[in-house]
Parts: structure tokens; sequence; C-alpha cells
């Protein structure tokens, strides 16, 4: 099982969207995924039309429940944890200590073991746009962070502020999970779109995965109707881009 955290503070980056479609992206290929919605937002489980109103991952954090008790199917080889109606109070939860960055860690352990045969074999977590306690049980919890970055130099500024934060967190911790950065909203003929994947390439060497995410009217459009790029326009530029990047992430494929 591989447990991968998507996640940026700034918003607008295209977050929710890498989270949707690596998961459906593996889906189609026949690989067991379990996609988390991490959002108290619950963007992810809109995204999949799935039904935001049930119990999710709030009571998995809130109420020690099991994660598999808690799945809905959204689509074939593709299940989904929704975040919830109580995901919100988790923030603000007083009691547990610094133990409640783990609880997720150990909800995965548990389905990973106790329940091995209905283990997945991708998690995709969809985390909010904050550095609070739902983001630390994901960071804690992954074994790859998949951060996108749009094609923007606030976007550049702010991801120097999240590497900075995370190796903070892996330097308390002795560990690191492997990093990878895609870039979206991209412009071909864009110059500044360039000069960033230039500036990722030079600066965060082996880390870019190696399809950035073009610019593409399907992938604002396909979440209204909770279908992803792939069922709602499968010829468009966003389900090419991101079946690539589904290998891209899969191979360890890079710039």
């Amino acid at each position: 099982m591989r447990a991968v955290a998507v996640l940026n503070q700034k918003g607008g980056v295209g977050k929710t969207t890498t989270s949707v479609h690596l998961a459906h992206g593996m889906a189609r290929l026949g690989e067991w995924v379990l996609g988390i919605d991490m959002d108290p937002q619950g963007h992810m489980g809109t995204s999949l039309g799935a039904d935001n109103r049930l119990p999710g991952l709030d009571r998995v954090l809130l109420n020690e429940e099991r994660l598999v008790d808690h799945r809905q199917n959204v689509r074939e080889h593709l299940d989904l944890i929704c975040a919830g109606p109580g995901l919100r109070s988790f923030e603000t939860l007083d009691e547990g200590g610094p133990e409640r960055g783990w609880w997720l860690n150990e909800a995965l352990y548990e389905l990973e073991t106790e329940s091995a045969s209905e283990a997945p074999e991708w998690v995709i977590m969809d985390c909010p746009p904050s550095s609070g306690l739902l983001a630390m049980n994901a960071l804690l919890a992954a074994d790859d962070l998949v951060i996108p970055v749009s094609c923007d130099f606030l976007s550049l500024q702010g991801l120097s502020t999240l590497m900075q934060t995370l190796s903070k967190v892996e330097e308390r911790m002795q560990g690191a999970s492997r990093k990878w950065l895609v870039l979206t909203r991209f412009q071909t003929r864009r110059r500044l779109s360039r000069e960033v994947q230039e500036t990722l390439v030079n600066h965060f060497p082996g880390q870019l995965l190696q399809t950035p995410i073009r610019e593409n009217v399907s992938l604002a459009e396909a979440p209204g109707f909770g279908r992803t790029v792939f069922e709602y326009q499968a010829t468009s530029n966003g389900a090419a881009d991101y079946a690539a990047l589904v290998e891209d992430l899969r191979l360890g494929r890079v710039r």
C-alpha cells in the first residue's frame, strides 16, 4: 500500500483536481485505490459525485472508527472516504496531545494489517489548504507528497515556504517522504510558464514530475457534473495530461 498526500497551503493550484485524477487515473489502470477527502470543504467528494452528507473521516479521527466501515464506492476500483460533516471540529480538538497527528497513520496501518484483504494498492489524500492538524495527519501517514504548483511566481514563493515547513517537520520526525512537484495551469506559449518550469527543474532537481498539466476548461467544468475529465471530455488535453501524470508517479518519471 502506497499512501500519497496531495498538498499545498496555497489555494487555486489544482490540488483537488490533481487528487481526483490521480485516484481515478490509477483506478482506470485496474489498481485498487482509496481516496481520502481531508478537506472539510469536501471538494474531492463533490468532484467524484459522492454523498458528502454521510459520515466519513470525521468518524475515523474523532470516534476511532475503522476506515473500512466508511468507504463509498465511487468508481470501479475506487473507494472514497468523504470528509464528513464533523471534520472541521478536528482542527480545534484539545484532547489527545501530540498523538493526534498520528491517528490517520494508525487507521491506515490497521487497514493494511487487520483488513489486509480489503487494503488498497494506493491511498490518495486530498489535504486542506492549511498547515493544521489535518495536514499533519496526512504528512505523517504519507509515503509520497505530491505538491501542485501553478505557473505564477506567487506559487513559487508559497512553495518555498511549504518546503521549509516540511523540512522542519521531517527534522523532528527523523524521516522524510518522497516529494514530487506537479506543474499546473501550464500554457505552452506563455513565457512565464516556461520560466516557472525551468526554475523548478533547477531548484528541485529530480522532483518535478515529467508532465505539466495544461490549462484546460474541461478540468474546471467536470466537477460540476460529479465527473472526472476522463469521463467528461476524454479527448481533452486535461485527460491526456493527467493520464500521463499517473504514469509519471507510478514510474518516478521526472524532468
